[in-house]
């Protein structure tokens, strides 16, 4: 298992960097006795497994401990080219994940080590049989997407007939579930997503992104007749540009989000009827009965409604991809052209790359009565097959009470 897809520091200071011989990534400059870094793999069953290190001491010689399903393995390491050393066999009794954590007891160099990769072989009669599930290489990348851990999704099933102008959900996000870089997503569609964001102990954001139609990951490359324009924001939202991940315009709002709290997210797509369309986001104060408008954009060159519903949850912090997160979705509605509004209780459920390749497991979605939920995160044991398709049970005594003329900035660009 490669340390830069697969391991964490998970105590103590330290963390990435560039060791002497050039390494780098999560272990890259292992100096201080106090850090634990943790190391993490999925057995399909019971076995038994001889553990290793592949590292190299680049100056003297060091002795660390690995502490695996409630054992101690002391090894002594030297030597300055990569070997393997054993670490010890253990037996795992069930299937799931299993953490190695590693900490330095003792150097007489600079570092522990500069560590590649932990070995895990299989033992016993089935040994061959076995399925290890780990973030297996790095391109593409994949390295830091592991460590991000599976993003997953419900797809919306929208009414049929009217097209669709209005998306509202409600989300609600467990206490407990909601570490540093969690992206609670509510309303996705085509061209954009709406959601809610813990970006640092002390930020939380509501956040509004819209793609612009030319594809690039900088958006200084976008032609100006393909740029996303910003019609209009509400006090005290930010308004700007994004990258990295296709390009377009982005608005959030700091705001102080409580986890166990249900919040209220209201999206409308309209053409113009100029050859482009304006994607307005509301987001519901619960300590005001008010809804708040976030921002309205203008997409050039589209010419639609509202498509492609859809919720997801990711983690955009790849030092925090061990821990787990949560939230619940719920009371989904759709309003047509003509005012109607439809309720949605059927979803379908999917993974990134990282979960589709089973690079890395610990995902799960579903229904919760009333709700679907989306679960990632964590190395929990038990995930939930990709392409599952799930009802929620109705809330038709629930359909949103909204006068849309009231609305700020309802009418924007249109």
């Amino acid at each position: 298992m490669p340390v830069e897809g697969n391991a964490y520091l998970t105590e103590g200071p330290g963390g990435g960097g560039r060791g002497r011989s050039g390494r780098s990534g999560v272990m890259g400059d292992w100096k201080n006795a106090g850090s634990v870094y943790s190391v993490f793999l999925r057995v399909d069953r019971p076995v038994e497994l001889d553990l290793g290190l592949k590292a190299a001491v680049p100056q003297g010689e060091s002795r660390i401990r690995a502490t695996v399903t409630g054992q101690a393995f002391e090894t002594a390491l030297k030597g300055a080219e990569n070997a393997v050393f054993p670490l010890g066999k253990i037996t795992v009794r069930e299937p799931g994940y299993v953490r190695v954590d590693l900490q330095g007891i003792s150097k007489t160099g600079d570092v522990f080590a500069e560590v590649e990769a932990l070995t895990a072989t299989p033992a016993g009669p089935d040994a061959a049989s076995v399925v290890l599930d780990y973030v297996k290489d790095g391109k593409d990348n994949r390295f830091y997407w592991g460590r991000r851990g599976p993003s997953v999704h419900l797809g919306y099933s929208l009414p049929e007939g009217e097209p669709v102008e209005w998306f509202y959900n409600e989300i609600t996000v467990p206490e407990g579930s909601d570490p540093i870089g969690s992206y609670f997503m509510s309303n996705g569609f085509g061209e954009g997503y709406f959601g809610m964001q813990v970006n640092s102990p002390e930020e939380r954001r509501v956040l509004f992104s819209v793609w612009s139609p030319f594809t690039t990951d900088n958006p200084k490359e976008i032609p100006d007749d393909q740029k996303i324009t910003l019609l209009k924001k509400g006090e005290g939202v930010h308004g700007g540009e994004f990258g990295g991940e296709g390009s377009g315009g982005q608005s959030y709002w700091n705001y102080p989000w409580k986890a166990g709290t249900a919040y209220k997210f209201l999206n409308r797509v309209h053409p113009d009827g100029k050859g482009s369309t304006v994607y307005s986001a509301w987001f519901h104060l619960p300590e005001q009965n008010t809804w708040k408008l976030i921002a309205s954009f203008k997409r050039p060159k589209t010419d639609k409604h509202l498509t492609g519903a859809h919720s997801f949850l990711e983690n955009f912090s790849d030092r925090l991809g061990y821990l787990g997160r949560q939230a619940f979705y719920g009371n989904q509605w759709a309003c047509d052209v003509k005012g109607q509004w439809h309720e949605v209780t059927k979803a379908r459920f999917t993974g990134d790359d990282i979960a589709q390749r089973q690079y890395r497991r610990d995902y799960a979605g579903g229904t919760d009565s009333t709700r679907f939920f989306l679960r990632n995160g964590g190395f929990f044991a038990e995930s939930v097959p990709l392409g599952g398709r799930f009802t929620r049970e109705s809330t038709s005594g629930r359909k949103p009470e909204i006068d849309f003329a009231r609305l700020e900035g309802v009418g924007e660009g249109l």
